[in-house]
């Protein structure tokens, strides 16, 4: 499991998972969250989280709160 903090999240049910030391966010789907609704997930929240690779580049999956 790796962690994170939530970047952003838009009102179409994804969003951006800022990952220390790396350039680019990662993206993950309001499916992918585990024990945490996508309403109570909040920019600023600490994420751990499994990176998926996928046909658009790698993504965040298993989302929980850390």
């Amino acid at each position: 499991m790796q962690e994170g903090t939530v970047a952003r999240k838009t009102d179409r049910g994804f969003g951006f998972i800022k990952v220390e030391g790396q350039e680019k966010d990662l993206f993950f789907h309001s499916k992918e969250l585990k024990g945490v609704t996508f309403d109570e997930l909040q920019e600023g929240d600490r994420v751990t989280f499994e990176v998926q690779d996928s046909p658009k580049g790698p993504n965040a999956v298993n989302v929980s709160k850390a």
